[in-house]
Formats: structure tokens, C-alpha cells, sequence
């Protein structure tokens, strides 16, 4: 019997494990694009008015000056400034404002997708192969998710920081509040011409150190998956082709979010100073931030630590989903294609 539950639980597990997706030789560019890109998109448009109160809350351009440094460590105020930020965006600038930067962040999508889940994919089954070990390794997990993180940051970074210039426009002329940026190639135009093609990639340093979350979301979700599928199939009897996709989903998006949680908990930071450094230069063309170490140092100088985590809640409440959309729509398509 040990046998046989071994060799069933082996034949249903594979087709959604991400593990033999990277053995087989026939997944290419366009299953990774198909798989990934379609929870993302889906997931872009849903979470972006999170995704405009995160990035605000990360960014040190809409605190008021009566709000100092200790009233932020306050849980209190940082729930009354969470509200002025939502009530402060849609009456000055109307509902559309929560789903600025949302073109730039669906142009991103598709190839961050797909170049983190291909690369993760094959760094796996080649990592695997160098390094002498399964693909199952936790080892081989990480070195293929840090990779997949270095990749997707380095192809994808100029598409970013358009996306948070445009989530964070704003300038002041006579007293007047106006928008510095017209639209995403407005946007590109001023950045090339008043920063260079280096002003595309600020805060590049604080992406290759979010490889770290990378790396700890994708080992957790393996570990996870592997486990609840086994905790599945140790429960089940006889079941339906819908109850067997049921619990695929269970399994997928219980690991994922639980692993994204964990993970964000633990790198979060790096999430603020990558908006930090990503701001606009101030109005007399000077950076306010200038670096990894020296943004870390001026936040937990003028902000104390609790600055290192604007935004953290409704960063989770997008992350949350987002992991979970984005996992289970590319263990899906991967099991319905076969791959």
C-alpha cells in the first residue's frame, strides 16, 4: 500500500510542482509569459489604488509639516495620516488619482514575469545540474530566486521608477499644487534630459537588496507547497477532478501567502528606500537621497525606524493577494498546458 500511495501521490503532485515545470524541456519564453503575466496584469489593475496609498506612505513628499518624527512611531497617527493620504487624493485629484502609474505598471508586468519565473525556472534545473543536488534543494531554490531577482530588477528598473515619478507627481509653483509629469513619456523625457540615463536606474541598489525577499518568498512557497500537498494527500480518499483542482489552489495559495507575509515582514525596509531614492530630485535639481546607506541613515535619523516602514499595511494587503493571484494563475496554466 506505501507504495502505491507513493506512486499516486508522486503522479498528482508533478504536473503543478514548479520543480518539474524547470526539468521538462519543452517550457519556453512563451509558457513562462502566458502563466506569470496573466496573474499579474489581473493583479496590477485591482491592487493599484494600494499600490498609489503604499508608495505615498513610503515616500517622505505628502507628510505635512506639523508631523514630526515621533508622531509617526505612533500607531495612532500613522492610521489618521493613512486617511488624510486616501481623503487627500481623491478630493484633489479625483478617483483616477488612485490608478496613476498604472500604465507603466502593466508595461512592467509582462516582462518582470516573465523574465523572473523563466529565469527562476532554468536557474533551477541548471543550478541543480552545477551545483550536484536535486532540484528540490532549498539551496537551489535560493541561488535561482536571487538570479531571478537580479534579472527582473536590472530589465525592469527605468519602468519602475517611471511608475512611482508618476505615483508621487507633484510641485508647487506660487503656492499652487500642480503635476510636474503629463503623462509616462513626459515622464522619460524629463528624467532622460535632467538626470541621464543613470536617472533611470536610481534605486537599482535597493532592488538587488529586495532579491533577499526574492529569495526567502520562493524557498518558503517550495517548502510550504510541498508540504500542504502532502498534508492533502494524506487526508483524501477518492476525490473529483474539481475537488483535486480545489486543493491545488488550497495548497498553492496557502504557500504562497503565507511565504510572502514572512518574507515581506522580514525585508520591508528595503521596499522604503527604494521609493526614496526613486523620488524626483527636489526643485533645485539636488537629490535628497543619495545612496543606499545614506537614505537607510537620514530615515532612521529624522523618522526613527518606524520610517523604514511606511506603508507596511497596505503594502501586505496588495502583496497578500498579489503573491496569491500571481502563483496560483502560473501553477495553473502551467498544469493545464501540460508543462
Amino acid at each position: 500500500m506505501e507504495a502505491n500511495d507513493q506512486a499516486r501521490y508522486s503522479d498528482t503532485v508533478r504536473p503543478s510542482s514548479s520543480t518539474h515545470v524547470a526539468r521538462k524541456k519543452t517550457v519556453g519564453p512563451s509558457v513562462h509569459l502566458l502563466a506569470g503575466a496573466s496573474g499579474g496584469l489581473a493583479t496590477a489593475i485591482v491592487t493599484s489604488p494600494l499600490d498609489v496609498l503604499r508608495t505615498r506612505l513610503q515616500s517622505d513628499f505628502y507628510r505635512t509639516k506639523s508631523t514630526s518624527a515621533s508622531q509617526l512611531n505612533q500607531p495612532v497617527q500613522t492610521n489618521q495620516r493613512t486617511m488624510q493620504v486616501i481623503n487627500s487624493i481623491y478630493r484633489a485629484e479625483g478617483w483616477r488619482a488612485f490608478f496613476r502609474g498604472l500604465g507603466p505598471s502593466m508595461a512592467g508586468v509582462v516582462p518582470a514575469t516573465a523574465i523572473k519565473f523563466y529565469v527562476y525556472g532554468n536557474c533551477k534545473h541548471f543550478g541543480a545540474k552545477m551545483l550536484g543536488r536535486t532540484e528540490d534543494s532549498p539551496f537551489v531554490h535560493a541561488q535561482a530566486a536571487i538570479c531571478a531577482g537580479l534579472a527582473t530588477s536590472t530589465a525592469t528598473n527605468p519602468i519602475w521608477l517611471v511608475k512611482t515619478r508618476l505615483q508621487l507627481d507633484k510641485t508647487e509653483i506660487g503656492g499652487v499644487l500642480t503635476r510636474r509629469y503629463r503623462n509616462s513619456i513626459d515622464c522619460i523625457r524629463q528624467v532622460f534630459r535632467n538626470e541621464g540615463l543613470n536617472g533611470f536606474y536610481r534605486g537599482l541598489s535597493a532592488s538587488y537588496l529586495g532579491s533577499i525577499e526574492t529569495a526567502l518568498h520562493l524557498v518558503l512557497y517550495e517548502r510550504l507547497k510541498t508540504s500542504l500537498h502532502q498534508s492533502l494527500e494524506n487526508t483524501e480518499g477518492t476525490r473529483s477532478a474539481f475537488l483535486d483542482e480545489f486543493f491545488h489552489w488550497v495548497s498553492t495559495s496557502g504557500a504562497a501567502s503565507s511565504a510572502k507575509l514572512a518574507a515581506g515582514l522580514i525585508t520591508y525596509p528595503h521596499e522604503v528606500i527604494r521609493t526614496r531614492l526613486r523620488q524626483a530630485p527636489m526643485e533645485n535639481g539636488r537629490a535628497k537621497y543619495t545612496g543606499l546607506l545614506q537614505c537607510f541613515r537620514l530615515i532612521a535619523k529624522e523618522e526613527g525606524m518606524a520610517g523604514l516602514y511606511g506603508g507596511l499595511v497596505p503594502h501586505m494587503v496588495r502583496s497578500l493577494p498579489s503573491a496569491v493571484i500571481t502563483l496560483g494563475v502560473y501553477e495553473f496554466v502551467l498544469r493545464i498546458t501540460g508543462s
